[in-house]
């Protein structure tokens, strides 16, 4: 059987409805970068998304192919996730989509190698003709964070991150936003097949004592 992150990594990918703290190790990434509305029809993130997905494919099925990684296991493609923020702002202001920055990801097997992402990329693009190469090969420390399972849409989240807050300040903690630490989201729905109101996304955000 393939080996699925969100069942051996539960306690990352499947929190329940309710706040805890986690400390989250070393991930690697497939990561692509950019900014803007992530609603706006073919616009950059949807574009990101494409590299993202192509990028994964490519590594997943590369067993199939005379291309071969030491310590290769068959898996599923980890969900899509997104490091999300605003320039000047701590948190996220849910009204001003134009204005997001974001870092959208997918987990990588840690048998992945810098030499093997590179291959996926310039496979990816020319089988599949189209430019891969925005994908980049991000390491992530992520540390000490509050999570929770939010459910329903993304304009629904503010609710759920005052829950969290709540719980901080209930437990002697504080956000501790940076330039290097962000707002997580970990996507475990196909928002075209699963009505807005039942979507779950995992919500992350850095913490630190207070």
């Amino acid at each position: 059987m393939a080996f699925d992150f969100k069942k051996e990594y539960r306690e990352f990918y499947m929190p329940k409805n309710k706040p805890e703290i986690v400390n989250v190790p070393k991930v690697n990434y497939i990561a692509v970068r950019g900014q803007g509305n992530p609603n706006e029809k073919g616009g950059t993130y949807q574009q990101a998304i494409g590299v993202l997905y192509a990028v994964a494919y490519t590594l997943k099925m590369s067993y199939k192919t005379d291309y071969r990684m030491e310590g290769f296991f068959e898996y599923v493609v980890p969900p899509l996730e997104g490091f999300w923020w605003q320039k000047d702002l701590k948190g996220v202001d849910y009204t001003n989509k134009d204005t997001f920055c974001w870092i959208s990801v997918i987990r990588l097997p840690d048998f992945v190698t810098k030499k093997d992402f590179e291959w996926a990329v310039e496979t990816a693009s020319r089988k599949k003709k189209m430019d891969c190469s925005s994908a980049e090969f991000l390491t992530v420390e992520e540390g000490l964070c509050i999570q929770i399972m939010h459910k329903g849409t993304f304009d629904d989240e503010p609710e759920t991150v005052a829950v969290m807050d709540a719980y901080l300040a209930e437990n002697g903690y504080e956000n501790d936003f940076s330039d290097v630490r962000f707002h997580h989201e970990i996507y475990l729905s196909d928002a075209r097949r699963v009505a807005p109101e039942k979507w779950k996304t995992v919500i992350r955000h850095p913490i630190k004592k207070g």
